[in-house]
């Protein structure tokens, strides 16, 4: 089973940092090597560059949820997520076919539990506290 994992080329898990600007602020982006050729390809899809790509995916991301969190996280996932849906037969493999072209709404459609947004958050159960001062 290791096999299939250990054989990676190492340069593909060495980390690599790049400086963006992002709406004039310069930040460092810290990762793998292998992350940053599945943003290259995104990137390359609808015809930008990847440091184009991340600051569309920042803006949209604060749009979006109203704060960004872990951004090199964020991009990650995004990367695992975009090859996921790629073999998940989501997103057509013809890299000719730009992401931003595709319905959203039609690749996210049904997506296994976890993969989506967070649902709603239920209200915790009553506690002895609560139910004592409303009884009062």
């Amino acid at each position: 089973m290791c096999e299939v994992f250990i054989s990676a080329d190492p340069q593909s898990y060495d980390a690599r940092t790049r400086s963006v600007r992002l709406h004039g602020v310069v930040t460092s982006i810290r990762l793998e090597n292998l992350f940053w050729q599945v943003l290259e390809e995104i990137a390359r899809r609808d015809g930008m560059v990847v440091v184009q790509l991340i600051e569309r995916l920042y803006d949209e991301l604060v749009a979006a949820r109203g704060e960004v969190g872990n951004f090199a996280s964020f991009l990650r996932v995004s990367a695992l997520r975009y090859e996921a849906l790629l073999a998940q037969g989501r997103i057509p493999a013809d890299d000719s076919v730009a992401i931003r072209s595709l319905d959203a709404k039609a690749v996210l459609h049904e997506l296994p539990e976890g993969w989506g947004r967070p649902l709603p958050e239920q209200r915790p159960a009553a506690t002895v506290h609560t139910l004592r001062a409303a009884a009062r």
